[in-house]
């Protein structure tokens, strides 16, 4: 049973080593999207204070880059012990501000530690290495050395974890990091994470939360001087505002950015039909369709399309929606009403287009209802687009080969699912799948903290996890040595 009192004060931010409000002089309110309560009531950072989050980060990170690896892999052992003992605490706020359901809530929490205590091994995996020279007598050595200040932009989706899986690797590794959380998931997404740190023995000024209005420190979170390295989780098209500012601004940066996905599910004629169907439903209604690796084209083989149609529809039909408390609820709230109106617009969209409606479930509130669409072909918006909601788009293929086409035809590419019957077959169709990850037999919604994550195209660039993340979170330096007097030809 979890004894610890539980945090307070979530309405201050952690900027520069101390817990203060934002400097705008404005306010936000979150909320609960299910029961629409207002949770917590920010005041929104500024420029100055986002300037000065970065500027302690540079002094803080070099006394924390000079501590010993067994003492920085010892404060991410005591934050994952701080995530058992505060369980409950953080399930509960995923679930009030993020709209999780249990199911999902618990998914995070387990996932987020799991990156912690992957990121405990980092100081001790850090390597350099002695290079063989042809010059005589000269040695060179690599010495592997963090970037320094590292800026973190998170999503709201999976605020906890998305944002731990830069942050636990980039601090482990000696650096600083400054976070921008989601401005709907900012607790999850960034103060509950600076408490628990703290709380494990994080010096001040190493980690900052800023919470602010990505219209006014958006871009001066970018393009500020200080941090060499922004890890970026979102949609596409800010994802490429990033890069072009990373890479054509006044000051280069490393980036790592993970973004959209429009996920193919394919199942072969061969596939155990009652093992995709099912896998299909939870990889397209977790989390509301709300995840990155959702299950976005559903596509069939046609000599069992049919079949297939029928039995998902009827599971679909099955699904229990509504509060995310109940441990039985597959379906809650969707994050905020322009996520809803997006959502309501899409279907519209796809009946204009000739898409057919199977089933649609009635929705409730911000409780978006499953809808599923047959019949989608490759030129509409159910196709093109990252759908991002509870809605199923059903694609018809004539054959194996056909699928495979369907399944690139996107300019996406973060992962991927496929069903077959024989293993070796599904292999090498899921190595042809131009995806940063495929799966076979299971669902394309799936992490863990020693796997390489990351999309290909326009699903992002880099990857995070594991030995990934320590070539991400680091930089490579190449020093020499003259042993002896060196010829020189003048």
């Amino acid at each position: 049973m979890n004894k610890t009192q539980p945090y307070t004060s979530l309405n201050l931010q952690p900027i520069a080593g101390t817990w203060r409000e934002g400097s705008t002089g404005r306010s936000m309110t979150v909320s609960d999207p299910f029961t629409s309560e207002p949770l917590i009531e920010i005041n929104l950072a500024s420029k100055e204070d986002l300037n000065d989050a970065y500027s302690r980060a540079a002094q803080a990170q070099v006394a924390w880059a000079e501590t010993g690896p067994t003492a920085r892999a010892a404060v991410l052992l005591r934050a994952a012990q701080i995530f058992d003992e505060r369980h409950e605490e953080i399930v509960d706020w995923i679930i009030s501000e993020s709209g999780s359901t249990r199911i999902k809530a618990e998914f995070e929490w387990i996932s987020a530690k799991n990156i912690t205590l992957e990121a405990a091994s980092f100081p001790n995996r850090v390597h350099g290495g002695i290079v063989e020279s042809d010059v005589p007598h000269k040695e060179s050595r690599v010495y592997r050395r963090p970037l320094g200040v590292v800026g973190v932009i998170s999503p709201w989706n999976f605020p906890l974890h998305l944002t731990q899986r830069s942050v636990a690797p980039a601090l482990a590794l000696g650096n600083a990091v400054v976070v921008k959380p989601a401005s709907d998931t900012p607790v999850t997404g960034g103060l509950l994470l600076a408490r628990i740190f703290e709380e494990a023995g994080l010096p001040a000024g190493v980690l900052s939360v800023i919470v602010g209005s990505g219209a006014e420190i958006g871009d001066d979170f970018v393009s500020h001087p200080i941090p060499s390295f922004i890890s970026f989780t979102g949609s596409t098209p800010v994802g490429q505002n990033i890069a072009r500012q990373a890479s054509c601004g006044e000051y280069l940066k490393h980036v790592a950015l993970e973004l959209g996905g429009n996920n193919p599910f394919v199942v072969l004629a061969d596939a155990d039909l009652e093992l995709a169907v099912h896998a299909a439903v939870v990889g397209k209604f977790l989390h509301q369709g709300q995840i990155c690796m959702a299950v976005n084209r559903i596509i069939v083989e046609d000599s069992i399309y049919d079949d297939f149609a029928s039995m998902f529809i009827q599971r679909v039909s099955n699904l229990v929606l509504g509060d995310p408390r109940d441990i039985k609820t597959a379906v809650g709230p969707v994050i905020n009403q322009k996520q809803f109106s997006g959502l309501t617009q899409k279907v519209a969209q796809a009946k204009r287009e000739g898409a057919i409606l199977a089933y649609a479930g009635e929705s409730e509130g911000l409780v978006f209802a499953p809808h599923v669409f047959t019949e989608v072909k490759p030129h509409m918006e159910l196709a093109v687009e990252e759908i991002f909601g509870p809605i199923a788009g059903l694609m018809r293929a004539k054959d194996a080969e056909h699928a495979l086409e369907l399944a690139n035809a996107t300019q996406f590419g973060l992962s991927a699912a496929v069903f077959s019957g024989d293993l070796d077959r599904g292999v090498q169709f899921a190595r042809r799948i131009q995806s940063g990850m495929a799966h076979v037999n299971d669902i394309p919604v799936a992490d863990a903290a020693n796997i390489p994550f990351g999309g290909e195209k326009n699903s992002g660039i880099g990857r995070f996890n594991g030995d990934w993340a320590i070539d991400e979170f680091t930089t490579t330096q190449w020093v020499s040595v003259q042993r002896q007097p060196r010829q020189y030809p003048f």
